[in-house]
This record gives C-alpha cells, structure tokens and sequence, in this order.
C-alpha cells in the first residue's frame, strides 16, 4: 500500500466536504468522524472498486448516479450508516477502504494524491497466482536441471568404474528426466 499520510488524508477529506454536497448527510458526519481520530485515518485507503475489499464505505456525491452510500464488510451489505459507524468505532484496527464517486473524479489532482491500488481486486489476485505460477515452474526447472547435472556425474562415475547395472539405472533415470523437459 502508498503511504500517504494522515494529514494529507484529512486535508483531502476537507477539500472534499468542502466542494462537494453528499447524498447523505450521515455521510458527511462519517467522514468527520473518521477525520477526527488519527488512529482510524491511518487506517483509511482510498481506493476504486472498494466492493472487493473486507472493509468498504462507498459515498456518492450528488453530482453522480450512484448509490448514495454503502457499507461492505465481508460480503455483507447495508446502506445503514449508523451501522457502518457502531463498526468502524468497535474495530479499530480494522484497514478501512473508502470509495468516493463524484463528477470527473479521474481529473481532479487532489483525488489523485491520496488515490492508492485496491490490493483486492480479482486482477491483482489473477496476475499473484501468475507469477506464483511462473516462480514455480522456473524453481522446477532449476531443480530439474540440478539433478540432471548431478545424474550425468554419477553415470560418468558408474562409466569409469565399469559398473553397468548402475550406468543403465542412471541413464534410465536421466532418460525420463530429460523427458519432462520437452
């Protein structure tokens, strides 16, 4: 995650109260509350598609036609911001991801300095099991090619001592691991 500070988050926060007219009110009062306690705002990531995260708030201005506000906490759903609130002051060491909709938010530099990656988001989930699954393959091959390596001494070694029954177990062996490779 950015590490955007605490201040830079509330300046952001009151820039935002101060220029847009919320859907709801309770809205307004959540985001004063959170500016009101460093502890939570350490906490709060503003982030797109917050439906994804284990924590979410999602507010809308006026100016969008969006749901004025919603409240996710793992795949529960409420529009109830008393709700939301009684959560986020019982758990306060919870991370908190805040999404906001407003008019043209992609071109306002101010939303941009506290904008921060959804680390939730089923791509980012898809490309970790893809280089997951890259790291696997290139330890395999590293491995592979290691004990290939090692065969090759061990059938030269059988070769000098005139030990066929181990050369052909050997070379048997290396056969079969020098077909997974293709």
């Amino acid at each position: 995650m950015a590490s955007i500070s605490v201040l830079e988050k509330k300046d952001f926060l009151k820039w935002f109260l101060d220029k847009y007219q919320l859907k709801r009110r309770e809205c307004a009062w959540l985001l004063n509350f959170l500016m009101s306690d460093d502890v939570l705002m350490e906490r709060v990531h503003f982030v797109e598609k917050a439906e994804f995260c284990p924590k979410a708030l999602m507010i809308s201005a006026n100016d969008v036609d969006q749901v004025p506000f919603a409240f996710h906490k793992n795949q529960h759903v409420t529009m109830d911001a008393e709700k939301s609130f009684h959560d986020i002051r019982l758990n306060r060491s919870e991370e908190i991801f805040i999404q906001l909709n407003f008019k043209e938010k992609q071109l306002v530099p101010e939303y941009a300095a506290v904008l921060e990656e959804n680390p939730y988001l089923p791509e980012n989930r898809e490309e970790e099991a893809v280089t997951s699954l890259l790291a696997e393959i290139v330890l395999d091959q590293s491995l592979r090619t290691q004990e290939l390596g090692r065969l090759e001494l061990d059938i030269d070694r059988a070769l000098s001592e005139g030990n066929r029954e181990q050369f052909n177990q050997l070379s048997k062996k290396y056969a079969e691991l020098k077909a997974l490779e293709s």
